[in-house]
């Protein structure tokens, strides 16, 4: 049964914990076509990518899910290597801003979206959090569409800063920008200020 905002108002509970993606693959990329907008093309391009990355060492999955087992968002990531096609892609950007150092020994969030329907209710910063405070890394990096979203603003709040702007990978129709972060993230702001929306 799909989560809709009716279903999503009567479970406003969630708990973030260990994922098996393996088994949950089709589930988070639902929960990615919605949050994210993908075409079925895609879908299905991304499931072997998905289930490829989880053959690499260090790759760790966290979901946030309902009392009925619902998956509401998912986080995925591991530590990352040079020759894996994202950091190839990224490296000749960061190099240009002599920042490319931040490749080595670090923890890459390769995934992270929450379902429309649960947005807003911190969710994103629980599972961002969760599954860099179980890395060995000191520090971690990701990339986002270079815009200014509720993600970015997201990311920016838990001590992502940009490395690289207007980075652009084969195949994507709009730029992205690489963040990184010292681990442990920030934590949540002071009681009274407002947190910021997560759309992935």
């Amino acid at each position: 049964m799909p989560i809709t905002p009716e279903s999503a108002s009567r479970t406003p509970d969630v708990r973030v914990g260990p994922l098996d993606l393996v088994a949950r693959v089709d589930d988070a990329l639902a929960v990615q076509a919605l949050a994210f907008g993908l075409s079925e093309e895609e879908i299905g391009v991304r499931h072997h990518i998905v289930l490829r990355h989880l053959m690499y060492p260090g790759c760790r999955a966290f979901g946030a899910t309902t009392p009925e087992g619902r998956l509401a968002g998912f986080v995925y990531g591991m530590p990352n290597d040079r020759a894996h096609w994202w950091s190839t892609v990224v490296e000749p950007y960061l190099r240009r801003e002599d920042l490319d150092g931040w490749l080595d020994d670090a923890f890459v969030i390769t995934e992270l979206h929450v379902h429309p329907s649960f947005q807003a209710r911190g969710i994103g910063r629980e599972l961002i959090t969760t599954i860099t405070d179980g890395v060995s890394q000191p520090r971690s990096i990701l990339s986002a569409i270079d815009v200014e979203s509720p993600a970015r603003r997201l990311y920016r709040s838990l001590g992502y800063q940009d490395l690289a702007r207007q980075v652009h990978f084969p195949g994507a129709p709009r730029p992205y920008a690489v963040m990184g972060a010292p681990l442990p993230l920030r934590r949540r702001r002071p009681a009274g200020a407002q947190d910021a929306r997560e759309t992935d």
